[in-house]
């Protein structure tokens, strides 16, 4: 059996196995609106704008396909 993940919260920093629950990464659901809220007000931004750049390296990937997740083993 593997060790619960602990993480830190984005919006408090508490430490916990976030993802396993229903709000995952955040600790609760009043988390996961603050952290809304600093988006919507512009206190959390994109850095840079995305360039075309940014997506060369997924040019060749065939349509459906998520390089970051795992290959389902049936």
């Amino acid at each position: 059996m593997s060790q619960p993940a602990n993480v830190k919260c984005p919006a408090c920093g508490r430490r916990g196995d976030w993802f396993a629950g229903q709000y995952g990464p955040f600790c609760s659901h009043r988390c996961k609106l603050v952290d809304l809220g600093k988006w919507f007000s512009g206190e959390n931004k994109i850095s840079e704008p995305l360039k075309p750049e940014h997506f060369a390296e997924f040019e060749e990937l065939p349509p459906g396909k998520n390089p970051d997740a795992p290959d389902a083993e049936e």
